[in-house]
């Protein structure tokens, strides 16, 4: 993986899976438990998801990324399509799982069936548009883009700053990833389990 375009989508596509990964641990341990989850905690990852990879991440892939490869090849253009409309979808899919949680928080128990039916439904719905984006898009994208194709994506993706790759974040965002580094469960193969 020579161009830093793909290493930006593929450390940020980990950090996603992580995230998701780690709130459907967080409520099959609450639930095992018979405990509540901690829905500060859970809004704060759903505000991630909503803030980093909906708002950052899909952007640059719809606008930069896709329109290159329509422009480069006739491969996969209803894939293309797909997953543009899938980003399209992803804010109000996120805000519709967001309000989930509230109903959730809100009612109690018996709203917790519904949240997490709706958090699986909704993490399956993004390893799959991931996987496919890994699968076809990016092998085509090394296949059909040129170098200069390349070096504009790179500019453009060089500027991700995603704090769950492994960036400092911004200030206004510190005690967001503070709190969920430190309290969401590590997913397996990225920590140790508490």
């Amino acid at each position: 993986m020579s161009h830093q375009t793909l290493k930006v989508i593929h450390d940020e596509h980990a950090a996603l899976a992580a995230m998701l990964r780690s709130i459907l641990m967080l409520l099959a341990r609450h639930k095992a438990r018979g405990t509540m989850p901690d829905f500060s905690l859970l809004r704060a990852m759903l505000f991630y998801v909503d803030e980093f990879p909906e708002k950052r991440h899909h952007r640059k892939e719809t606008e930069l990324l896709f329109p290159k490869l329509r422009a480069r090849t006739p491969m996969a253009r209803d894939l293309l399509d797909r997953l543009d409309q899938e980003h399209g979808m992803g804010e109000r899919l996120v805000r519709d799982l967001e309000h989930d949680l509230l109903g959730f928080e809100m009612m109690g128990e018996s709203r917790r069936a519904a949240f997490e039916s709706a958090a699986r439904r909704y993490v399956d719905f993004y390893m799959a548009h991931m996987r496919l984006e890994e699968e076809k898009i990016l092998p085509l994208a090394e296949r059909a883009l040129l170098p200069e194709d390349w070096a504009e994506l790179d500019e453009a993706f060089a500027t991700n700053r995603d704090p769950l790759t492994g960036h400092k974040p911004d200030d206004e965002y510190r005690a967001l990833f503070a709190r969920i580094v430190n309290s969401a469960p590590a997913p397996i193969g990225l920590g140790e389990e508490t």
